[in-house]
């Protein structure tokens, strides 16, 4: 990745997009929200004109603006022979986080002011399908807070020219993170949940590591996929991806999968590319 960045955050309503320029905003970028698509050309002409900086720059454009659906994505391949290329962040969230979002602000859809929200973000989610595969990096906002998303934008910020590959563990009970680009289920190795001393444990414990990774089914299975990954890493970076999202699931994102991938990221630790490690569901109360 570049030194010089040009951000276009984008994304579903609802899903921190202005919280996320704060965090730009924070790491130095000249920052602007609600652009005018059409006018993102003259804007990038006229910063650079007035002595502004335009090695770091992200703006927000979104359904906001009423050309967005027609011009967005037209306007920055007219730009992507320009130096710094742009790039596309996806911020999006699950329907359940964003209508509670939108009761907690009382704020109406901007798709869906005379009618539900729900309905307003299902045309939402269909109207910017083209935008989101064209997306550079899709973040799933559903399980962050504003500091939590400051973090994760800085890791992937301030990685230099290194690809950022998060390893994330999660529980299938509450649903495959939406933002993945490769998942693994780990649901068939042994289950700490029958041991009823391990149960109420996660996998950060020694004695739930140690449990699960006493079987030999589990030794083999984590080889397979430490070498698996590590053949793919160098050709994700010869594609030129900056981010690279690997979920491990177990059942509630509990035990197995929090073990599996904190010994992924630790295995997979390299400097040629930067690791960061959450697990999504593991402070999740259990039965």
């Amino acid at each position: 990745m570049p030194s010089e960045r040009l951000v276009f955050v984008t994304g579903l309503s609802g899903s921190g997009k202005s919280a996320a320029l704060n965090c730009f905003e924070d790491m130095g970028f000249f920052c602007s929200d609600n652009v005018p698509t059409v006018l993102i050309p003259e804007f990038l002409r006229v910063v650079k004109a007035r002595g502004e900086s335009l090695t770091r720059v992200a703006l927000v454009v979104d359904v906001r603006e009423r050309d967005f659906f027609d011009m967005f994505l037209p306007t920055v391949d007219s730009i992507r022979t320009h130096d710094p290329r742009p790039e596309i962040v996806f911020l999006e969230a699950s329907d359940e986080v964003l209508l509670r979002r939108f009761s907690e602000t009382k704020r109406p859809h901007p798709l869906a002011l005379t009618s539900r929200a729900e309905d307003g973000i299902r045309e939402e989610r269909a109207l910017l399908h083209e935008v989101r595969n064209a997306a550079h990096m899709i973040i799933d906002t559903s399980n962050f807070n504003h500091y939590q998303l400051r973090d994760h934008l800085q890791t992937v910020f301030q990685a230099g020219n290194r690809l950022v590959v998060s390893v994330r563990s999660f529980g299938y009970k509450y649903g495959i993170p939406l933002d993945s680009d490769l998942v693994f289920d780990v649901r068939f190795l042994r289950n700490p949940h029958y041991e009823l001393a391990l149960r109420r444990k996660t996998g950060d414990h020694e004695d739930v590591d140690s449990y699960v990774f006493d079987d030999p089914e589990t030794r083999a299975f984590f080889r397979s996929l430490v070498s698996f990954v590590k053949r793919l890493i160098p050709k994700y970076i010869r594609e030129g991806k900056a981010y690279l999202n690997i979920s491990i699931g177990c059942t509630g994102g509990r035990h197995r999968s929090v073990v599996i991938a904190r010994r992924l990221a630790e295995a997979i630790e390299n400097k040629k590319w930067a690791v960061s490690l959450s697990h999504r569901d593991a402070k999740k109360k259990g039965p």
